[in-house]
């Protein structure tokens, strides 16, 4: 027999390597790909913001190419910023909290009495975080343990704070001047070459609370009681603990928010902290954490912050009266809601 009929035996073998050498990869698996779908909720939210941005500055495009408007802007940022990060865990694990805002006027207060009994602000500082850190326990004993309703129990828990501040201060404010010569002013209050100082803490808050949600054992452990809190309990995941620990976790960053709250404005006020209760919450499910509970983003619920925040702005700059901001808040609440509806991977 000729070597041209003769089979060969080698090339089988020479194409089953080269298969091997290259493997098939799933097309999730190139880098910016895999991160357009593990980002997917924070990328439409931000997505969502510059849309939102470009239409305001072609409406007037002198107001949002100057700079004081956004300085004006991340002076107030944070304080939003403060709260929305952690109920992003809250709502990832399937409670929601409505307590905030008159834990934020609680902490502060406790804040502003320090200071204005001439203590060290600082001190006021670190008895405004254990205020919160307390009430935030209440709140999610009430809750987990006292087996009621979180969004029964918190909103009862906003009335009654807020109710108490009323009583015992008859609506009076607090003037805090001698706030502007202290350490605690320039530090986490001051500007740093016409930037507020506070953006940078936020900023780090934000990181922090992300590595926090997407690294460590706690947000995995938020993220499956969420999820399934049977499964979680089978895993022997603490269930319980972890419900509270994500209301004390609220508690701290509203104790935070407040005082920045009132660090920023020199003067406490018995209503501080009650304008943020719906664009807060708006905040959180414009970017992108679901009610259902099991997932969530952090970052997106930063955006949302920043696009809620630039809403009332960008609707007075645009021309229009202040009576057309609560129907832009919604309109971009809706839409946003309806874009992760369809973005997202999974429903319930």
């Amino acid at each position: 027999m000729s070597k041209t009929m003769e089979p060969d035996l080698e090339s089988p073998l020479r194409a089953h390597a080269g298969s091997a050498r290259q493997e098939w990869k799933h097309p999730s698996d190139h880098w910016l790909r895999g991160f357009v779908l593990d980002n997917r909720a924070s990328l439409g939210t931000l997505a969502v913001f510059i849309v939102m941005m470009a239409v305001f500055m072609v409406a007037n495009p002198t107001v949002f190419t100057t700079w004081y408007l956004y300085s004006s802007v991340l002076t107030t940022l944070p304080v939003a910023l403060f709260v929305v990060v952690p109920l992003v865990f809250v709502v990832t694990c399937g409670e929601i909290d409505l307590s905030f805002p008159a834990t934020m006027g609680f902490a502060s207060w406790v804040f502003a009495l320090v200071v204005q009994a001439g203590y060290d602000p600082f001190l006021g500082i670190a008895a405004a975080l254990v205020t919160g850190m307390l009430l935030g326990f209440l709140v999610g004993s009430l809750v987990v343990y006292g087996g009621l309703s979180s969004l029964i129990a918190t909103l009862g828990m906003n009335f009654l704070l807020r109710g108490l501040i009323q009583i015992i201060n008859e609506g009076k404010s607090m003037s805090l001047t001698s706030l502007s010569n202290s350490w605690a002013y320039k530090i986490f209050s001051s500007q740093v070459y016409g930037i507020p100082v506070q953006i940078f803490w936020a900023i780090a808050f934000v990181v922090l609370s992300a590595m926090l949600y997407n690294r460590h054992r706690f947000g995995a452990q938020v993220r499956v009681v969420g999820d399934n809190p049977d499964s979680a309990q089978q895993m022997g995941i603490d269930v319980k603990r972890v419900r509270v620990k994500v209301f004390v976790f609220v508690g701290i960053g509203a104790a935070i928010a407040g005082t920045f709250s009132v660090m920023i404005n020199f003067t406490w006020w018995p209503t501080a902290g009650d304008g943020y209760l719906l664009p807060v919450l708006a905040s959180v499910f414009v970017g992108g954490t679901p009610t259902w509970g099991g997932i969530g983003t952090v970052v997106g619920g930063a955006i949302g912050a920043v696009t809620v925040s630039f809403i009332q702005t960008g609707v007075v700059a645009a021309g229009l009266s202040g009576f057309y901001v609560q129907f832009f808040n919604g309109l971009i609440i809706i839409l946003s809601l309806l874009g992760h509806k369809w973005n997202q991977a999974r429903y319930r």
